[in-house]
């Protein structure tokens, strides 16, 4: 087996997530242990420039051209530490697979546009500064063959989770949420995944705009707050909910612009504020998944949205039949799962092996993911 880091830096902006791991094999042989994960903060002063980049109002050329080595480096010191802190050699790792940072995401395109996805952070920075072959950019051959770009970890979760006796529902909740339905004794092609709709983006801007904190923690503002009932049925008409997959969203719909219109259309108690937006993530999941469940389904949960109670209680509701656990009920990390996505993706580019899948993303075919850039 072989070392690899895997690098993410989601739409949360709560830090680069980095996991270092031994892998081997390829395909459906491919075995991966996780060795060591951390999450790096990013300081305030380049999440305010990420944020502009994601502004249309605000960005512009320089500032993007600037960020994308300016994250290079933070990228490249998250791996020299991680791979310190378990003693292992720069030297030693076979390969670094970086999902970079979206600023953009453009599955369809509105008139005068075409289909399009920008990720940054410099791979060249990273070669330079750990030694290692980078392998990176990965969505955009995907949508090279019509496909969305998104979901992103369907190839690693079929890898990881698939079962011949019980439905797999795999759900993340970073910013956004998007889930991978794995049925019993599924073969690949027989994927589906999409976004969901929102997952803690709205949230968390809350949080910020209210309390001044980065999201909340265990949900304990929501837990003291009362679901709106005319705004959460409102949120429920958003066209994304219903919409039929494959399908993908982001900042685009449910960012800061629209939680401010939330914020001063609504003018009530924050923490209500905050409950309702939690149930409406909780229902928006819920409303899709609804037509995979049969009696023999685990819903297993991940990301930063896993360790938010009250959200995992309004699901649980929301899904009685369900068994629904965290991650960490069934022996993996929630905040690992898909930095560890990367290493598997990045190591079937390695091997010249395909890792979309089209039955998720809408490609006309399966294809080798990612961009390589060679250390010598």
């Amino acid at each position: 087996m072989g070392y690899a880091v895997g690098l993410m830096s989601g739409t949360s902006l709560d830090g680069i997530d980095a996991a270092l791991v031994e892998i081997s094999g390829e395909d459906e042989e491919t075995i991966v242990h996780l060795l060591a994960f951390e999450t790096y903060p990013i300081q305030e002063e380049t999440i305010r420039r990420i944020k502009k980049v994601l502004s249309i109002e605000e960005s512009n050329v320089a500032l993007i051209c600037s960020l994308n080595v300016e994250l290079g480096y933070l990228f490249a010191t998250a791996v020299k530490d991680i791979c310190k802190k378990k003693g292992i050699q720069l030297e030693q790792l076979e390969f670094v697979a970086s999902h970079g940072q979206t600023i953009y995401h453009l599955p369809i395109p509105k008139s005068n546009q075409f289909s399009s996805t920008l990720q940054i952070g410099e791979s060249a920075i990273i070669c330079e500064e750990t030694k290692t072959t980078v392998v990176s950019n990965f969505r955009e051959r995907d949508m090279a063959l019509g496909g969305q770009g998104a979901p992103i970890v369907p190839y690693s979760e079929y890898i990881l989770y698939k079962d011949k006796k019980r439905t797999r529902l795999l759900q993340n909740i970073g910013g956004i949420g998007n889930v991978t339905v794995i049925p019993k004794n599924a073969k690949l092609n027989q994927l589906v995944a999409f976004d969901t709709g929102p997952g803690n983006m709205i949230i968390d801007e809350l949080c910020r705009h209210f309390y001044q904190v980065q999201y909340d923690k265990g949900g304990a503002y929501a837990a003291t707050g009362k679901v709106n009932q005319a705004l959460f049925t409102q949120l429920m008409t958003h066209p994304f909910i219903a919409k039929s997959y494959p399908k993908t969203t982001g900042r685009e719909e449910f960012g800061a612009d629209f939680t401010q219109r939330l914020i001063k259309e609504w003018p009530i108690k924050p923490n209500d504020l905050i409950a309702t937006a939690t149930q409406f993530t909780a229902s928006s999941i819920a409303e899709n998944l609804k037509q995979f469940i049969d009696k023999n389904t685990d819903l297993i949960v991940a990301g930063g949205g896993s360790y938010n109670e009250t959200l995992i209680k309004m699901i649980k509701v929301q899904l009685p039949t369900v068994n629904v656990q965290i991650q960490e009920e069934i022996g993996h990390s929630s905040e690992a799962k898909e930095a560890i996505a990367m290493t598997i993706l990045g190591n079937q580019t390695l091997h010249h092996k395909p890792s979309n899948v089209p039955s998720a993303t809408g490609a006309s075919s399966r294809t080798i993911l990612g961009k390589i850039t060679y250390y010598s």
